[in-house]
């Protein structure tokens, strides 16, 4: 016999057992032990170490977690429909719209296998959405490499993009944002963050859980395999082990048009009413389904393991527990819908098989080949795992690498050497035009999308009618977090909150995925409780609540951690998509405005990386007030039509923006900087790169002059007239400095990525 039976557990209690092999911790075993009242069968240790992984319990950042939920307005409650704790939050956004999205990591496998680990990263993601009964509309990526020229860089990121390209297009979903980032930090530990969007009515939201003694328990889509054992254990694991005793694949393997059948079939299970509730199976698998489902109602649960659908009859009843095959959806059903179920997956050709029933008795039970393999409380697995109150400290290098400011680094002395630092700056990786990645993304399928890359946030219009639409962006900046983490968050709320803004929407809510090292140790931990102490309390500030997320740790090769990288989510509406703004311009003779306060922030910049490769100081300073001053003005200004485009200033600084609305539409622009110069006493240096927060650059017609500018004064958004579009200019000229042309932007802007990663080839497996 494979397993061990409840029976056989209580009758043998000094069997030694392969916890730590499973991830656990000697005092997490006894734990186990002492809440059974014996040692656990092999069955239930299974169940426990995935459960109380770090990706599935949040063991190390509950306790941290848990400002998102107490710093929370009665305002911020006003659209929340469903917050953190369910499979994704949902926000009403009007109209009987309700939108739910979510980001999530899937960083270890992507090194591993990084066209699975990418692909299936989607694919999770999307179930997520599925789950609270809407349909998918979009799906975005947040993505860190290693180097660019690192030769696994070149083995990581082409698989990473194809993974995801390939997924998200067969399911018929447009790609419509994200940012990546190259970094030698990243380098073992890239950082694969996706996120997906749906929309449904009011009326249409449900809830997972497993409420009713007699309903029976369903498990429906793929046929469970051998990958992905352990999956839930690989993404929060401490070290990769290649020469460990895996038998069978730690990552995942996904089937986008099993996928896409499985969405539809689940829509018209909600639409027809003859679900209770709708569970996906991502990580741990049937462990996690069947106990999230038990603890969140209340209630108990039985069902049989031999009943499961398997693509692989040698897998044991522990490899069952834990398979994370991917399509796989379990739903809560009365028993006299259960003939209309059945009548729908077989009408999709899904495959369905009915495992057991919820139970009153408080109790998760499995059986496998007659006998009883779990027996526990699944509160117990799936809410009441440990909850770790970790030490951490104040990193004691932080004070030196504070006070290494880039100020007295060499600045350019003529408008030669300008030049070439802004060409050295345009055509690094970090700054350079990305359509090697997002070329390879279809931005446009299914007809709403309104704003892609590469304008500032995604754009989708949710109903046709009246044009209701919402935005979304992602951000981050590692280099911001690493000089100071509760900072750096907020930074990375800032910029996604202002690139929402510039679209003309209004940011509502917020998703986070929070990427670290090791919880274990102290100077971690306290970026991670710093990161998450910014966060909330900027969130409480910008009036936008985190309705949920993801924590990914242990991201680090020996004792080496990545920079902390929080990469927030913001989610905004907008009335009619019709208003939409644009990040650049296409009309002649409009004004460019600058919008905002420009400061001598140059540290953690990319001029200081680029230009001196330097690290060090402190990052710009976050001013929440006037980021929500200019999100409200954007609001106003795009309803009005008053702005014909807007872009936001941010990672590269003002010479960034500029470029990039030029390359927009090809459209030229004359721009003067003295004014700017003037007011904030800078020199030319810190006015083309500083990285100065809640800044934005407008394009304004003539005629529309004075009633935007009356708009900033009346909103006491400071503005500063710094140039003219041209079109006859083809190029960026910046008075008495230099000059591009159109060309030599594009080839700059354009070539970077092309000649490391080659040509686009397609979706390589």
């Amino acid at each position: 016999m494979s397993v061990d039976s409840v029976s056989q557990a209580e009758s043998s209690p000094e069997k030694e057992q392969p916890y730590e092999a499973l991830g656990l911790k000697k005092d997490e075993y006894e734990e186990i032990r002492r809440l059974l009242g014996r040692r656990p069968t092999s069955g239930e240790l299974a169940m426990y170490s995935v459960m109380w992984s770090e990706h599935c319990s949040y063991k190390s950042s509950k306790v941290h977690l848990r400002q998102f939920g107490q710093k929370v307005t009665d305002d911020m409650r006003t659209h929340l429909m469903v917050g953190m704790g369910e499979n994704a939050g949902v926000v009403d956004i009007g109209e009987g719209w309700a939108v739910t999205f979510k980001i999530e990591s899937h960083n270890h496998p992507s090194f591993i296998e990084p066209f699975q680990g990418a692909a299936t990263g989607v694919g999770g993601i999307v179930r997520d959405i599925i789950s609270m009964g809407a349909r998918p509309v979009a799906v975005m990526d947040a993505l860190r490499f290693g180097a660019l020229d690192h030769p696994d860089t070149q083995r990581v990121a082409p698989g990473v993009v194809s993974g995801i390209s390939f997924y998200g297009n067969c399911l018929g979903l447009p790609n419509i944002g994200g940012e990546t980032w190259f970094d030698p930090i990243y380098q073992n530990n890239p950082l694969v963050n996706a996120l997906a969007v749906g929309v449904l009515r009011h009326e249409d939201l449900h809830l997972a859980n497993a409420k009713g003694a007699g309903n029976k328990v369903v498990l429906f889509g793929a046929r469970t395999g051998g990958d992905g054992i352990g999956g839930a254990s690989i993404l929060a694991s401490e070290t990769f082990d290649e020469g460990g005793p895996t038998k069978r694949p730690a990552v995942q393997v996904g089937d986008p048009f099993a996928e896409k059948v499985l969405i539809e079939c689940c829509l018209e299970l909600f639409h027809e009413g003859v679900v209770e509730g709708i569970q996906d199976l991502g990580a741990a698998g049937i462990s996690c389904a069947t106990s999230e489902l038990a603890a969140n109602g209340d209630s108990g649960m039985e069902v049989t393991l031999d009943h499961v659908l398997l693509r692989d009859d040698t897998l044991t009843a522990e490899e069952i527990l834990m398979s994370e095959s991917q399509e796989r959806m379990m739903a809560i059903v009365r028993p006299e819908k259960l003939d209309d179920f059945l009548a729908i997956t077989a009408k999709w050709e899904v495959e369905t098989s009915v495992l057991g029933e919820v139970t009153d008795t408080g109790r998760l039970i499995i059986h496998w080949q007659g006998e009883t393999i779990v027996d526990v409380d699944p509160k117990t697995v799936a809410i009441d795992s440990p909850v770790y109150e970790r030490p951490y400290h104040r990193p004691a290098w932080l004070d030196g690498v504070q006070a290494d400011t880039v100020s007295g680094q060499a600045r350019a002395q003529t408008p030669e050497e300008l030049r070439d630092q802004v060409t050295q700056v345009l055509s690094s990786p970090n700054l350079a035009n990305p359509e090697w990645i997002t070329n390879q993304y279809d931005r446009y399928v299914m007809g709403n999308t309104a704003l892609a890359f590469p304008d500032d946030a995604g754009m989708i219009r949710v109903d046709e009618e009246s044009g209701l639409g919402v935005a979304l962006a992602t951000d981050a900046n590692g280099r911001y977090s690493y000089l100071d983490p509760y900072t750096g968050a907020q930074l990375a709320l800032s910029e996604a909150y202002r690139n929402v803004a510039a679209t003309g929407a209004n940011p509502r809510a917020v998703s986070d995925c929070l990427n670290f090292g090791s919880p274990e140790d102290p100077e971690v931990m306290w970026q991670f409780a710093e990161a998450v102490r910014g966060l909330a309390d900027a969130c409480m500030e910008l009036g936008v609540p985190v309705t949920g997320g993801n924590v990914s740790l242990y991201n680090q090769t020996g004792t080496t951690p990545i920079h902390p990288t929080p990469v927030v989510a913001v989610m905004g509406v907008i009335d009619t998509v019709e208003r939409r703004l644009p990040s650049g311009w296409q009309d002649d003779g409009e004004n460019l405005y600058l919008l905002g306060t420009t400061r001598p922030e140059l540290d953690g910049s990319a001029w200081a990386g680029v230009i001196h490769d330097h690290l060090g100081g402190m990052p710009p300073a976050p001013n929440l007030a006037a980021e929500k001053a200019l999100a409200g003005l954007m609001v106003v200004a795009a309803k009005d039509g008053l702005v014909t485009s807007a872009h936001d200033v941010s990672t590269g600084g003002l010479i960034q923006t500029l470029v990039e609305g030029v390359l927009r539409r090809g459209v030229g622009a004359r721009v003067w900087l003295s004014e700017v110069m003037e007011d904030g006493d800078l020199d030319i240096t810190e006015a083309l790169f500083s990285e100065s927060v809640a800044r934005m650059v407008v394009s304004v017609a003539r005629e529309d002059d004075v009633k935007f500018r009356g708009l900033c004064e009346g909103r006491g958004v400071p503005v500063a007239r710094v140039g003219v579009t041209d079109v006859s200019l083809r190029g960026l000229d910046v008075a008495d400095h230099f000059s591009f042309d159109l060309e030599e932007l594009d080839a700059l802007h354009r070539g970077t990525l092309p000649s490391v990663l080659g040509p686009v080839v397609g979706y390589q497996r």
